[in-house]
Order: C-alpha cells, then structure tokens, then sequence
C-alpha cells in the first residue's frame, strides 16, 4: 500500500492548516489522475475492448430467477451475509422502478413495468465518479477493458468512494466478513477469489477473475437459460451487446448525471 491511514489523514490536516487542498482539491487532484489514465470517450486506448451488460428484464419472470443471479454472484465472491440490513453487503440486488430509475417515470407507466423488480449492479460507470475521489487509487479504471476494480490492500476505508457513487452500488465492511455465518462452512467458500477484511469497500468487478479464466460473469452463467443478461465488448460490432443494443431500446440509470454507466436495461417492447 502506497498511502496508509495515519499518511492519508496527516495529508487532510497539512491541506486544512494550509487552506489549500480541501475536499474540492482532493478531487481535482483525483480527477487528474483518473482522467489520464483513461482515454477519450470511455475507450480504451489501444485494446478496442469496453465491456458492458444488457439486461432484459422482461425475462425475468419469477423471484427464483432474481435468486440464482444474486446467489451465483455472491457465492463465486465469498460475499458475507450477516442476517441483517444494518450489516448488508451487496455486489447484486434488485429495487423497484421507482428507486431504480428516479425521475423517469410518470403517473401512467404501465403496471407490469412500475411493479417490476430490476436486478441492480455496479455500472462500469465511463467516468466513474468513485475513481475520482478515491485518495489512494484503491478505485480504478482498468485500462484493458474499463472494468472500475477494487484493490482490497489499498483502501483506507475513507468512503468517498460511496459518497461519491450515485447508485448505491458500494458496500462498506462494517464487520469482518470473515466471521459471516455463510462463510464458516469451508464449502460455502470460493478459494479463487479473497475474503475481504473490516474497514474496507467493496462491489461488483464483473467478475474480472472469471473474465481472465475465459468465462462468463456468474449472474449471466446463472441465467443463460433465458439469456436475461447479455455480456460483451462493446466497442465490437457485432458482439451480443451491439445487437441488443440495435435492436431493442434500451435505458441507463440516471443518465443525467453524465457517468455514462455500461449497464443497459431493456424494460418493454
């Protein structure tokens, strides 16, 4: 770790004093760091790889379905479950229209729609606002294919990275993760991947351990049946992605906010 907490807080007090770097000069500094690693448009230089998701809710059907995306991702990522929301960590859930598209809605959306659950996730944002302000890079954009990663040794557990995220797509380990009940039967244990430690963030990486294995992200292993999530390179033509992309309208979550999220959602038609 290049930064630990005792640096990063004699950092915060040396700014304050100065009456230089505050908050907002943290993130500019951020911000310049995340901006030059990063190309033009999201893409990545050289790699001609972005990947994204398209999830068709439409087939989703039933609470079962929902489950075996939520328990695929959790399980593969030794994701803890201590039996409350207080201590909830969260890499796949689902939320209702309204929470999950705020502001899109109307008084006349249809029923099927407005009662719907939608599978929610980190969006692989295009500018991801938690890269920006996170101080010890423990956040990052992966240049080979914009995967926003999460290096469990670097964060300090500051939380600008939640702050930041304006889909609620980050999970704080108030307790050690260790001690979860799920995770004591060694049977319930992924070995490829690490259990994380109390103090830190974390979140969906699309499964770039299984990516690297040449395999699927688990939520869409879980649902190949139904082909509910589609995965793949965007900036490839003809990849699954594109044609889904082509072919069915699809909506982003909050788009306005001009993170570009590379999750898609198909909701009708």
């Amino acid at each position: 770790m290049s930064m630990d907490r005792r640096d990063f807080l004699k950092i915060i007090g040396l700014s304050t004093v100065a009456g230089g770097i505050g908050g907002a000069g943290l993130l500019e500094l951020r911000k310049g760091t995340a901006e030059a690693s990063s190309a033009p448009h999201g893409r990545n230089k050289g790699s001609g790889s972005t990947l994204a998701m398209v999830i068709d809710v439409r087939k989703l059907e039933s609470p079962d379905q929902y489950k075996r995306c939520i328990d695929a991702c959790h399980k593969a990522h030794n994701v803890p479950d201590f039996g409350n929301p207080k201590d909830e960590i969260k890499w796949i859930w689902t939320d209702d229209f309204e929470h999950t598209f705020p502001g899109a809605g109307h008084e006349y959306v249809a029923e099927e729609v407005e009662k719907k659950q939608f599978l929610l996730l980190c969006n692989q944002c295009e500018k991801p606002a938690c890269v920006r302000v996170c101080p010890t890079q423990a956040t990052f954009k992966r240049a080979s294919d914009g995967i926003v990663m999460m290096d469990y040794h670097r964060c300090i557990g500051c939380r600008f990275c939640m702050a930041a995220c304006p889909f609620g797509a980050r999970s704080f380990n108030w307790r050690d993760p260790r001690t979860a009940p799920n995770l004591q039967n060694p049977a319930n244990l992924n070995p490829k991947f690490p259990t994380r430690m109390k103090g830190v963030v974390e979140k969906c990486n699309f499964c770039a351990e299984r990516l690297r294995e040449g395999l699927e992200p688990a939520c869409v292993e879980a649902c190949k049946d139904t082909k509910a999530i589609v995965f793949g390179n965007l900036d490839d033509p003809k990849s699954e992605v594109r044609e889904m992309l082509r072919t069915h309208y699809t909506i982003q979550r909050k788009p306005e906010l001009g993170t570009n999220p590379r999750l898609f959602y198909v909701i009708g038609g």
